[in-house]
């Protein structure tokens, strides 16, 4: 863990998933990709973490949603909570609703905007990236790891 780095905790709707995550930073995304909006019931809202522990994993169901990530959820409740890549990686982006406490994060930017419905905006000015420049920064960041 990064020095100064804080463990914040947070869990599933029915307490069966409890956590610790290390925020990368004290930011929350916004993904409207046509997947998260189907697995979360909305926008997914998440915090990118480095570390994160769970305390019962054989609580964690998991679904393999393309060639680069799964997504994990509660097997009792259903409620949302991980979005991982599969493989050269340790980005894992935890459900921003799952934390315990928000208070202290900052909505930072909307990703997949060109396929967010046009029935709803969320307010204020942030950066928008289409799921192609998504795609661009992933690859970029893969390649940096190399």
């Amino acid at each position: 863990m990064a020095p100064g780095a804080e463990k914040l905790s947070g869990g599933c709707l029915c307490g069966a998933v409890r956590f610790t995550a290390v925020p990368q930073k004290r930011e929350m995304d916004v993904c409207h990709c046509g997947m998260c909006r189907r697995w979360s019931g909305g926008v997914f809202m998440a915090v990118p973490c480095g570390e994160v522990t769970v305390e019962d994993e054989s609580r964690l169901g998991s679904y393999v949603s393309s060639d680069w990530a799964l997504r994990q959820f509660c097997r009792n409740c259903g409620s949302s909570l991980f979005w991982r890549l599969r493989e050269g990686g340790d980005h894992v982006a935890v459900a921003f609703q799952s934390f315990d406490d928000v208070s202290s994060f900052k909505f930072l930017e909307e990703i997949f905007i060109d396929e967010k419905p046009a029935l709803y905006a969320f307010a204020g000015e942030r950066p928008r990236l289409t799921g192609e420049e998504v795609m661009a920064r992933f690859q970029a960041q893969q390649e940096g790891r190399s």
